[in-house]
């Protein structure tokens, strides 16, 4: 594919404005709901082969999400488009304020492998929405997936306005190689750095939305038995490949051994005896990622799990206890089923060990004291959390989403995905009727009044 010859003409077609009608907006979107309805089920089949994820966590995590989303936008775009009042200044009375929402034009969208279908629609269902075109490059590492996202976009879009290119890390590099009016990333924090660089030579706006090591708190007054089944769940969706996954626990001394003991009989609730031969729990998605995770379980003490099938790259859920902070494990984010379990027995020990890291995207604290869950929020920073459960405050599109520092750059989900993609244009008109003359020249003798302007309306 013609990469520069395709940014032209998207650029072009934008220009032509037809892109800001919103009526034109909303068919598209229309359009789009219909087609990814009709192919839920071959996204589902996609989903399987590429991670032998089962029917019910495809639906839960990735179809039902793309939908949700699409019908909001339909309902909802004409009020978010909408130009905002605002109150006016007073120093600029007598005036009117509105904040117009604009699109920023050729829209760059590259998605990730770990949830390939609904982290590539969803911020291409808002860049629509907003007005936007969008070339968007899913990942190579899930091909059935990005098989048949390709199919949906080329079946409603015209190229001009939505194009999917598929390819390695040489089309990423091509596509970086454009100028670009805003490119939203989803991965790593060492790709998001290239991302950031790339951008920087055209001062692109970006939003990155990365990962870290996510820490889970369990104290002493926790009901553990509800933790260990919400936090296997949250730590097995997917196989652990998610970036608000749980990355290592940190269980107050005096329950650890209860702990342990209750995460596995939830797992033995969820997948049974043998986890490998349930069909509800999923696959790494390559071997290099398979032998990045199984060499984490080297050398180390496994508490549950431990076992791996390279042939059918399955690695059981896992619990391993008290490593070296210097072990691969504890070096950077796991981004599988492998769990860390390290103690503590105080809140110092407890910030020590969470302050070892970069600010992560998400953080879960298990408690029934209140108070120490808000010191908790009050004392870390990180994208976004829970208290009591884990993951599950991704599934509410009222809540921004998204990491801070390294985790990430930029928030959406909802209207926020809308407004990410719009430029927020502040306008002021002012009136005939009455010209205050304090503010023009000569200023000699109205210091004093100005200072009382300025005091009257601060």
């Amino acid at each position: 594919m013609d990469i520069p010859k395709l940014v032209q003409e998207q650029k072009h077609f934008f220009k032509s404005q037809q892109t800001k009608n919103l009526d034109f907006r909303i068919s598209l979107l229309k359009k789009l709901l219909v087609a990814v309805q009709e192919k839920e089920q071959d996204i589902i089949s996609a989903l399987h082969k590429d991670f032998k994820k089962s029917e019910y966590e495809s639906v839960m995590t990735e179809t039902s999400i793309v939908i949700s989303e699409l019908k909001s936008s339909i309902k909802n775009l004409r009020s978010w488009a909408k130009p905002k009042r605002v109150f006016p200044a007073l120093l600029n009375f007598p005036s009117s304020s509105k904040i117009y929402k604009e699109p920023y034009g050729a829209v760059l969208v590259i998605s990730p492998w770990n949830y390939p279908y609904q982290l590539a629609l969803v911020p291409l269902i808002g860049a629509i929405a907003a007005g936007n075109t969008v070339v968007l490059k899913p990942s190579e590492l899930t091909p059935h997936t990005s098989k048949i996202t390709k199919e949906i976009i080329e079946a409603v879009f015209a190229s001009q306005l939505v194009a999917v290119v598929e390819g390695g890390v040489e089309v990423s590099t091509a596509l970086l190689e454009e100028r670009w009016d805003y490119i939203f990333f989803t991965g790593s924090v060492q790709v998001g750095k290239i991302i950031a660089k790339a951008a920087a030579k055209h001062l692109t706006p970006i939003t990155l939305e990365l990962g870290g090591k996510n820490p889970c708190i369990i104290d002493d007054t926790a009901a553990i038995a509800l933790a260990a089944k919400r936090i296997v769940w949250g730590k097995c969706i997917n196989a652990g490949q998610t970036c608000i996954a749980p990355d290592y626990l940190i269980i107050h001394k005096k329950v650890k051994d209860e702990f342990v003991r209750c995460f596995q009989e939830e797992v033995t609730k969820a997948y049974g005896l043998n986890p490998q031969e349930s069909k509800d729990y999923p696959r790494i998605v390559n071997e290099k990622n398979f032998d990045r995770l199984a060499n984490m379980l080297s050398n180390e003490k496994i508490l549950v799990g431990g076992n791996t099938d390279k042939e059918t790259l399955y690695i059981a859920p896992t619990l391993i206890d008290n490593p070296s902070m210097d072990s691969e494990v504890m070096k950077g984010e796991i981004f599988g089923p492998i769990s860390p379990v390290l103690t503590y027995k105080d809140e110092a020990e407890l910030e020590a060990l969470i302050l070892r890291y970069e600010k992560p995207l998400a953080l879960y604290v298990f408690t029934k004291r209140t108070a120490f869950a808000k010191q908790i929020i009050r004392n870390f920073s990180f994208g976004g959390g829970t208290i009591n459960d884990t993951t599950v405050h991704f599934a509410n599109s009222r809540l921004p989403f998204g990491g801070v520092g390294e985790s990430g750059i930029g928030n959406y989900h909802g209207k926020r995905t809308f407004d990410l993609f719009s430029h927020h244009k502040g306008m002021v008109h002012r009136y005939n009727w009455l010209d205050v003359p304090v503010r023009y020249a000569p200023y000699k003798g109205k210091v004093a009044l100005l200072k009382k302007f300025m005091n009257l309306f601060s």
